[in-house]
């Protein structure tokens, strides 16, 4: 028979806190405890056998001179305690950390005049204890029959809290039943975590069981309900209080047995009940059953709960971990519903073993911090390119984030060139290389620019390696200037003069390209990193059939493009013109021509002479005339 034990088993921290107390007490004269300190017939039988005697009711202690009242783990109301100080005895306060919370939250709620919900059992010892706290009268409720009778006016403010060790489940479906109702709600989750995960536990420990042994008190609360959960996994389930309540006949032929216990059963007592099952040794089994954690460890959780400012994991503790937003991110305002969520594993690193309430503190973004600083400081020693998103832009620079650890870029180390307006980057994801890593002096510097350099460097020796006089490419116009266009090549910048835009004459770059507009160029001439380009294409260049179009003899039109005293200049076509000299313009005798014409005006005249190798051309109107 294969044995498993709940690593939940056995005294919870509030139960165990609470029995040390009264051992520790014992050797004292006159000690007592305001009911039975916990749900355990055995161990409240042991403590009567060192002289700690049960008290029940105020009564019993006002005949007392002198003693020690010790109050129990469930706690007490408001006021006993006032009862046994007016009576002059010593207090010891043994109540459980968390039921102890919920005292002073119902004492807080009520005395803003809230009415105060209690949910669980009203005749349990814990609850009673609770309802002492309460300013205003309380309501209690633990089926959906109660909380669905629950009728209030429209404008009443609630607060509901819950018995420690009320089914979690069943909790959220009556405070959903409540909040339908349309009251103004305060809800605390005030269940054990311990309890809940012991539930858990149980449940999951019965699924896999052929047999299952609760052992606990049959008034403790908290056992009866992991009897009801494992009896509807596991119908072979047995509730017993101690070894004596076996009968191994029960257990004959069974391949699987389980063994949990309530939160109010002592070791020894799981311990004989394991003894008396297997050969194992129970104290190695229960050594690999509890955890044990530090501070300063890294541990790792499930999410059970998310608040705007908290969220609780399950780090498979006694107790549950708690994160603060504080402890969460560097921003406050921060809802943290929107970046956790039940179900979900993340790790923490503990900051604090118990916070004095039984809860472990712990830290995600001190955790964050430190893993980003060691990526930081293994990108900065390998030289690691890292890329991560503008989470700030500042008046010197940008700032990044590489896992909650920020990064400082000066402008100057932004880009290769001079940036004017650093807010273009802001959001956009950018990479870039850790120069200067100092944690301790909170000084980790980021370089943009060396990367662009060494890429543009890259590519420049990649364009010149492909490229020569004679070829032509396509570029992106970079910058348009009076004097002529900056083409990027993929790698360099080549410049097209005005004089190589057109076989004619361009004015005003400015009105003929356009910045980021695709050309095909011509490679003219390469001399070291200056590249010259060329739109003059050897094959458009127009006079490679002037002699044709233009031959002696022929009619020709153009338009007059400038002129001196001694003639015209016409334009017959981009890269063409021809001389209309002043003596040819007319038959009778004109001074100068711009007497008769005027630059841009249109004339038909006959070309009388052409020279192919000087490119010149002549033309008469006075011949088409004599004709």
């Amino acid at each position: 028979m294969k044995i498993n034990i709940a690593k939940s088993a056995g005294f919870c921290f509030g139960v165990k806190r609470a029995v040390d107390t009264v051992y520790k007490e014992s050797s004292k004269k006159n000690v007592y405890t305001f009911g039975p300190i916990i749900h355990n017939d055995e161990v409240v039988a042991d403590l009567e056998r060192q002289g700690v005697h049960v008290i029940n009711d105020s009564e019993d202690f006002k005949s007392l001179s002198e003693g020690t009242i010790i109050i129990r783990s469930h706690g007490v109301s408001k006021a006993i305690y006032d009862e046994i100080l007016n009576a002059g005895l010593d207090l010891v306060d043994a109540t459980c950390p968390f039921v102890r919370k919920i005292h002073r939250i119902v004492e807080r709620e009520s005395g803003d005049g809230r009415v105060i919900i209690i949910i669980g059992n009203n005749h349990h010892p814990e609850v009673e204890g609770i309802m002492g706290w309460c300013h205003t009268h309380p309501i209690v409720i633990e089926n959906r029959e109660q909380a669905e009778g629950i009728e209030l006016d429209a404008d009443t403010k609630i607060s509901i809290v819950s018995q420690t060790t009320f089914n979690y489940n069943k909790f959220q479906d009556l405070v959903e039943i409540i909040s339908e109702k349309g009251y103004d709600i305060n809800v605390f989750n005030t269940i054990c975590n311990a309890t809940e995960e012991r539930q858990t536990e149980v449940r999951e420990l019965a699924k896999k069981s052929d047999a299952m042994i609760v052992i606990g008190g049959r008034h403790s609360s908290n056992t009866q309900k992991l009897f009801e959960i494992s009896k509807k996994e596991c119908s072979n389930t047995f509730y017993i209080q101690t070894k004596n309540d076996l009968n191994m006949e029960d257990f004959s032929n069974i391949g699987m047995l389980g063994i949990t216990a309530g939160a109010s059963t002592p070791n020894n007592i799981i311990k004989e009940v394991h003894e008396s099952m297997a050969e194992m040794s129970f104290d190695q089994m229960l050594e690999e059953s509890f955890k044990t954690i530090r501070n300063g460890e890294v541990v790792q959780g499930t999410i059970i709960d998310v608040k705007e400012d908290e969220i609780i994991l399950n780090i498979g503790y006694k107790a549950d971990g708690i994160i603060s937003r504080n402890e969460y991110s560097n921003d406050q305002n921060l809802d943290l519903t929107t970046v956790a969520k039940v179900g979900d594993e993340m790790e923490a690193k503990v900051l604090k073993v118990n916070d004095g309430e039984g809860q472990v503190l712990l830290t995600y973004k001190r955790l964050k911090a430190e893993k980003g600083n060691k990526r930081l400081e293994e990108a900065f020693n390998n030289h690691e390119v890292l890329k991560a998103p503008v989470a700030k832009v500042l008046d010197g620079g940008l700032s990044v984030v590489v896992e909650e650890t920020r990064v400082f870029i000066p402008a100057s180390l932004v880009s290769d060139t001079y940036e004017k307006n650093l807010k273009k980057y802001d959001g956009q994801e950018i990479e870039f290389v850790i120069t200067e890593f100092n944690p301790r002096k909170r000084r980790i510097i980021g370089d943009r620019k060396q990367l662009l350099v060494a890429e543009k460097k890259a590519k420049q020796e990649a364009l010149f390696a492909k490229i020569e006089a004679g070829m032509t490419v396509e570029g992106t116009v970079k910058n348009v200037t009076d004097f002529g266009a900056f083409i990027d090549l993929g790698g360099a910048d080549g410049l097209l003069h005005i004089s190589e835009m057109s076989w004619g004459r361009v004015e005003n770059p400015k009105k003929v390209f356009t910045v980021g507009e695709k050309l095909n160029v011509l490679i003219k001439d390469i001399q070291g990193e200056k590249i010259a380009l060329s739109l003059k294409f050897p094959e458009t260049n127009p006079w490679l059939h002037a002699d044709e179009k233009y031959a002696v003899g022929n009619e020709v039109t153009g338009k007059v493009a400038r002129m001196t005293d001694f003639g015209a200049f016409v334009e017959l076509e981009p890269g063409v013109d021809a001389l209309l000299h002043v003596s040819q313009i007319a038959k009778e005798h004109i001074e100068k021509p711009s007497d008769v014409l005027k630059v841009g005006q249109e004339v038909t005249a006959k070309v009388v002479d052409f020279k192919k190798d000087d490119r010149k051309i002549s033309l008469s109107i006075k011949a088409l005339d004599n004709e």
